[in-house]
């Protein structure tokens, strides 16, 4: 049986990034927090040895509520891990102890990763390691997981730690708490815990800070107990005049306190970094605004031009493909439409349509959140989420959304509010993902220019906002503030990002690709023998309704199962790249909104059915398709008064 590691730590530790390093590329790295929902395993041969690594969601305690960090709990009170390996950062090593000293409660084996060693130096913080080690009792190893510094180390170390078994120091409070432990343990029969699986102390101390969970267990397995417990609960919270999850809490603070006092020695700088500079700029409640819509200015204009450039060097040698293909084969031939229009334009109508904008899309949003950017938009977003009657955290959903709509609807477990959760997976589907951005990017900033393009990206926003404020009034309750880690600004390294931005591309390569291919040579059978035109004559009514070509209707028809698809068949079945010269503004607009909200793709409604059911994604479907039609007639009238 292979040693299991289970890496813990807060969120925005760098966790991920050590967990990417032992295991190679099998989780996305995040500069995010709130992003891992649920843990990934990952087998890993070191030094001949089978090891499997788990990688749990950031926490900030034990005893929590909150879904991610109840994924993480439980697989740890489960008793799965062979060896804890606790990921702390080290420049906030004063606020990520409390934590460390919860999980040396469990008396299990346990190393310490000091990471960020080098935020913790520049900070001016430098921290005794050895001492640290002697104190916990557990094994700590400085490292700096983004640039791969101490991490072999690391590994080999939770190694020996799991073969040995090292065990940590026992977590001791003050006097009067100890006290209350002891007469509870006198009171309390020892079996309790090991029908749980639970060091004893750790189950004692737990009871006695109210924690919901082994409350209720102990409960229904022995009624009998609550009272006793409830007592010292009591007895603790009156000598403190607090309540005792509070006492217990602070206890751990005032621990940690002395123990960073002891271990470490700070000399800060005299004056403001430039990055506290930069941070009260980018959170203003003017001028973070400001700032935010210049980002994103720059964001479209790199992601536009870079993609023209690209688009119009590849289209001209596609175009020319094709009416070669046409010479050779003739053009109303079935291998003419298999090879060119179907076969030939799937792969590389993929290559010199999609690639263009995908890629710097990908990356640019890599950076952006690798920068530490990207909570800072949360932060600032984080009063619009209370007027749409939202919790905070909501806005990391919408965010993820940009990249895809599978990982948006799925993080939305980290909301605890059943109502949160249904609202914001229904909203979250709007979002334009990578594969919309991708049309909005070839069709209306290609034919009209970014700020257009910028324009769809608002009038989105803007239609979510209406709608979350309409859900939630219909669905009122009372959400409350987002408390989140604000990492600290770093530079981005080129080998993370690509990896992120490959991570991302490889989906459309593996899944998307074969699916435009198919879908391609579908449609040119479709219209080699002339059925093409009986999918747009039952379509008419809606194309016409959109004051759309009725070539158009199977493209919406392929965009269900991919959007891509119903970018690369907009070309197919208009027989042209240069499509506007074939539609019109108005229509490459109307066109565009439409397919921005209509029916998700495949796997979004799978996504949807898993996380809400099929009566919800139905729902979701519904709502969607209605809410396309209504924008798209109302992008038609618009269409027809500018243009």
């Amino acid at each position: 049986m292979s040693l299991k590691i289970a890496l813990i730590g807060q969120p925005n530790c760098g966790k991920s990034t050590i967990f990417n390093y032992f295991s190679g590329y099998k989780a996305m790295v995040s500069n995010f927090p709130g992003t891992t929902v649920k843990y990934t395993v990952s087998q890993v041969v070191f030094q001949g040895e089978e090891i499997t690594c788990v990688d749990l969601p950031g926490v900030y305690s034990l005893t929590s509520t909150d879904p991610a960090e109840l994924e993480s709990r439980n697989y740890l009170l489960a008793g799965e891990a062979d060896v804890i390996l606790n990921v702390i950062d080290a420049s906030t090593l004063g606020r990520s102890l409390e934590l460390t000293l919860e999980l040396m409660s469990l008396e299990r084996p346990m190393v310490l990763a000091l990471n960020m060693m080098d935020e913790a130096d520049r900070k001016g913080i430098r921290i005794d390691a050895p001492k640290l080690s002697e104190m916990l009792g557990v094994p700590v190893v400085p490292t700096v997981a983004a640039a791969g510094r101490g991490l072999t180390e690391l590994l080999e170390t939770a190694v020996q730690a799991g073969h040995v078994g090292v065990r940590p120091v026992q977590v001791m409070f003050s006097r009067d708490i100890e006290e209350e432990i002891a007469e509870l343990s006198d009171r309390l029969d020892p079996d309790q815990a090991r029908e749980l699986g639970l060091p004893w102390r750790f189950l004692l101390v737990k009871l006695l800070e109210d924690d919901p969970h082994l409350l209720a267990e102990v409960g229904r397995r022995h009624p009998g107990c609550l009272p006793i417990i409830r007592n010292h609960q009591k007895i603790l919270a009156e000598s403190h005049g607090r309540s005792p999850e509070i006492v217990i809490s602070s206890e751990r603070h005032a621990l940690t306190v002395n123990i960073f006092e002891a271990v470490a020695k700070v000399t800060p700088s005299q004056k403001p970094t430039w990055r506290e500079r930069l941070d009260w700029i980018a959170t203003h409640k003017f001028w973070g605004y400001v700032l935010l819509l210049l980002v994103l200015t720059l964001f479209f204009q790199v992601v536009f031009r870079l993609g023209q450039t690209t688009e119009n060097f590849l289209v001209g040698y596609l175009d020319q493909a094709q009416k070669l293909g046409g010479v050779w084969l003739g053009k109303d031939t079935l291998t003419y439409y298999l090879l060119v229009e179907g076969l030939f334009m799937g792969i590389f109508g993929g290559v010199a349509i999609v690639f263009p904008y995908l890629v710097p899309f990908l990356v640019g949003l890599a950076l952006l959140e690798d920068s530490g950017y990207l909570p800072r938009v949360a932060f600032l977003m984080d009063n619009l989420m209370h007027l749409l009657g939202l919790h905070g955290k909501s806005i990391i959903p919408f965010i993820l959304g940009y990249g895809c709509s599978v990982p948006a609807v799925i993080s939305t477990r980290i909301l605890e509010s059943p109502r949160d959760r249904l609202v914001v997976s229904l909203l979250a589907v709007l979002i334009p993902c990578s594969a919309r951005s991708v049309i909005i990017f070839a069709l209306v900033a290609y034919a009209l220019g970014p700020y257009w393009a910028l324009g769809v990206y608002l009038f989105n926003l803007l239609v979510i906002g209406i709608l979350g404020r309409i859900s939630t009034m219909l669905l009122p309750e009372v959400s409350p503030g987002l408390l989140m880690e604000i990492p600290e600004y770093r530079k981005p390294t080129w080998h993370n990002v690509l990896r992120k931005s490959w991570y991302s591309l490889k989906d459309f390569i593996v899944v998307a690709w074969p699916i435009l291919i198919a879908g391609s040579l579908v449609l040119s059978l479709l219209k080699f023998y002339g059925f093409d035109g009986h999918v747009n004559d039952a379509l008419r009514p809606l194309t016409a309704l959109l004051g759309l070509p009725l070539q158009v209707g199977t493209t919406l028809i392929f965009g269900i199962m991919r959007k891509e698809l119903s970018l690369i068949m907009l070309n197919e079945a208009l027989g042209t790249t240069n499509i506007s010269a074939v539609l019109s503004h108005a229509q490459l607009l109307t066109f565009t909104i439409f397919v921005l909200f209509y029916v998700p793709c495949a796997s979004t409604i799978a996504a949807l059915s898993r996380e809400l059911g099929w009566k919800q994604a139905g729902l979701a479907v519904v709502i969607s398709l209605g809410l396309a039609l209504v924008l798209g007639l109302l992008t038609r009238s618009f269409g027809a008064l500018v243009f």
